[in-house]
């Protein structure tokens, strides 16, 4: 069988919804993948677990995913996260809630969610076509028409939905294809970049490993522009490892360094407090109370608990303190300037991980081009993308899956009724 309604390219996330809804909606539909089973990266999101959605306000999720993220409003008014949650629940994945609305399957495995989603396949006759690479898609007069096969293999439909991904995780398939088949048709791509990931330093601290291994719990971390003014700020957990930090707080700023690095900087400034909760008035106060009370101990012992150990420590040596004088000897200078470094670590990163290894794509199909009411491409009928192809990206915490769903379900069923017409 060759003809179809609506063929979509790429089994990932967005891929197989825009499928099931495609085909929900009267479409004859395929699933034309590259590899030898559907849903390969979503096998590995959440450590394996799969954080399928969040169980925040559907206007909260927009917020968290700051890589264009209002153009999805019109998506998430036809299908949004409690619609996933439902789509799961009634399709017997008992779904549970974890911190900071992030939600999971009851059974702690993505493969809860892959299955659940080849059911629904399976349900609705959906054709797979697994291990085939499209290399070309076929137009007549503008109108999408079909697709060719490496095998050199013609399927024919009206409709066809890119859901290809982006260009991390590449052993998973993940390489590119969607940003080729759509530029041969005249779209455009904007500059790629990785978002979601690790960021690198050569500081000194860095180089030395002086901080490698060290956990920090809820610090805040800022990314700062060339005047030194705050661009975006995270309060999470931050990891500094042996190339630079790591971590939710890191993984979430590094999107925003990457725009600076765009910019032609050579680096970009991160400022670190490591006490958020208090103001400097309050930490001082904190310290002239351990004085008070613990002044005949060490600098070290006096001010133990304050910051973890470490980071206690290094901030001291930064500061050439004594750390075995005696707590009461410390100069209100001194006093002052180490409450200014608790809230204030400056330092830089010159370079996220590469594309391949960072978790999520920045960039991607120029939203200009795309219908946002339907994810139909402008420039061809019939095109229609969905997931991390577009130029959509957000935060780690079920964001950027979810974004994946709500755009295949609208340009799945968007593609069965544009489909419907050519029956007739």
């Amino acid at each position: 069988m060759t003809d179809f309604d609506v063929i979509v390219v790429g089994g990932g996330t967005s891929g197989m919804m825009a499928a099931i809804s495609a085909a929900e909606n009267g479409a004859k539909v395929a699933i034309i993948d590259k590899n030898r089973m559907l849903g390969k990266k979503l096998r590995l999101t959440g450590g394996g677990r799969c954080n399928v959605t969040n169980n925040r306000p559907p206007e909260e999720i927009i917020q968290f995913i700051p890589g264009n993220g209002k153009f999805l409003y019109s998506a998430f008014s036809q299908f949004n996260n409690y619609d996933i949650m439902e789509f799961f629940e009634s399709n017997g994945v008992a779904l549970k809630e974890e911190d900071h609305g992030r939600l999971f399957p009851v059974a702690n495995t993505s493969k809860a969610i892959v299955e659940g989603l080849a059911e629904k396949l399976k349900e609705y006759q959906v054709t797979l076509i697994m291990k085939s690479t499209v290399k070309k898609l076929l137009t007549t007069d503008g109108q999408i028409s079909g697709v060719v096969t490496n095998e050199n293999l013609t399927y024919t439909a009206p409709c066809v939905v890119l859901s290809t991904g982006g260009k991390t995780f590449q052993y998973t398939g993940s390489t590119g294809d969607g940003y080729k088949l759509a530029k041969k048709l005249g779209h455009t791509v904007t500059p790629l970049f990785p978002t979601e990931s690790p960021i690198r330093s050569k500081d000194k601290f860095v180089q030395n490993k002086t901080l490698q291994g060290l956990s920090l719990r809820d610090i805040k971390l800022s990314v700062l522009n060339e005047k030194e003014k705050v661009i975006v700020s995270h309060e999470m957990d931050l990891l500094f490892t042996h190339f630079g930090v790591s971590g939710p707080a890191a993984l979430r700023c590094s999107m925003f360094v990457n725009k600076e690095l765009e910019k032609g900087r050579e680096s970009v400034t991160l400022s670190l407090d490591a006490l958020p909760m208090f103001s400097e008035q309050e930490i001082l106060k904190q310290i002239n109370e351990r004085v008070a009370e613990f002044g005949n101990k060490s600098v070290k012992n006096g001010l133990k608990n304050l910051l973890p150990e470490r980071y206690l420590e290094f901030l001291l040596d930064t500061l050439d303190i004594d750390a075995s004088k005696h707590l009461k000897q410390l100069t209100d200078i001194e006093k002052s300037d180490f409450v200014s470094l608790i809230k204030e670590f400056k330092f830089t990163g010159y370079e996220t991980y590469p594309l391949d290894k960072s978790f999520v794509t920045g960039g991607g199909i120029e939203l200009k081009e795309i219908n946002p009411k339907t994810m139909e491409s402008k420039l061809v009928n019939g095109l229609f993308f969905a997931g991390e192809l577009i130029d959509v990206n957000g935060y780690t915490g079920g964001y950027n899956i979810t974004a994946a769903f709500v755009t295949g379900h609208v340009a799945g069923k968007n593609a069965a009724e544009i489909s419907s017409y050519f029956k007739y």
